[in-house]
């Protein structure tokens, strides 16, 4: 992993997020629940990735391989810690086995079914009776909204899905728009519910996973809209506060249809962040296999 690697730039970002957080935030966050995290989501990637390659004699599992994969596991574990709660560490483990698992048994033509991160969150809220999610733990401070805009943005450069975070803030904001309309509303009570490092946190680093999200830009500005106006009716129909989280959970399969529907290239974090091969000099042979 590189520093040209977009994950190199999220890893140090969601680092940030925490330490901040920890510091700014009085969270009831311990150090030992991150570990659990951290070591449990490399685990578990290096044993499917060992499980998967002892099936194969042609591809032996390498250390240079495998350090390639791990940084998206450690991604995965940073977001688990900022945003999943439990009492007990067997909570934080089974959603970290449930998050790497889902990338390896839960796939579509070699394409993640749902966001790692997010499969981790519904499975631990589903199956155990001590975990839950803030979306309230940043509160609504316009300093936290200029901190994950700005790194967040640095991260989409890279990655090039820019428009994903886009689509979804903009028809999220218009559907809120319209409710403040029809309800006479001031406007600072608009700006206030825009106003969430939580909102922005999920807008930057969770509906933007490019291994997750449609291929094609039209596909992903349909998806996000999609996802907002979910969002938009869970929270304030249902008045469902984890509306975001289970709004991309029920409509990550969906990117699949978009995907038929939209034929473009797949993403991979390759093809983004390494080099192409360097073009041999005329006065420079080419050396072909034996």
């Amino acid at each position: 992993m590189g520093f040209n690697d977009a994950r190199f730039d999220q890893i140090l970002f969601l680092l940030l997020f925490l330490g901040v957080g920890i510091a700014t935030r009085d969270w009831t966050l311990r150090l030992g629940m991150i570990g659990a995290a951290i070591a449990t989501c490399l685990i578990t990637q290096a044993i499917a990735e060992w499980a998967i390659c002892s099936r194969s004699t042609d591809s032996p599992l390498n250390w240079t391989d495998l350090k390639a994969k791990l940084p998206s596991a450690l991604i995965t574990s940073l977001g688990l810690s900022l945003l999943l709660r439990a009492d007990h560490y067997s909570t934080i483990c089974l959603a970290s086995v449930l998050a790497i698992s889902s990338k390896f048994l839960l796939r579509v033509q070699d394409k993640h079914v749902f966001n790692p991160g997010n499969f981790g969150i519904i499975g631990a809220l589903l199956l155990t009776p001590d975990a839950w999610v803030s979306p309230g733990q940043w509160g609504a401070g316009g300093w936290y909204v200029l901190l994950f805009a700005g790194t967040g943005g640095l991260v989409l450069q890279k990655v090039g899905r820019w428009d994903t975070t886009a689509a979804f803030l903009g028809s999220y904001a218009g559907l809120e728009a319209g409710r403040n309309l029809w309800l006479g509303w001031t406007w600072d009570v608009w700006a206030h519910r825009l106003m969430s490092g939580s909102l922005l946190l999920f807008a930057l680093f969770m509906i933007t996973d490019p291994r997750t999200i449609p291929n094609a830009r039209m596909a992903r500005l349909i998806w996000a809209a999609a996802i907002a106006l979910l969002t938009f009716v869970l929270r304030n129909i249902y008045f469902l506060p984890t509306a975001l989280i289970w709004a991309l959970f029920a409509l990550a399969p969906f990117s699949f249809v978009l995907d038929a529907c939209f034929p473009a290239s797949r993403f991979t974090w390759q093809r983004s962040t390494e080099p192409a091969a360097p073009t041999p000099k005329p006065d420079q042979p080419t050396l072909l296999p034996s």
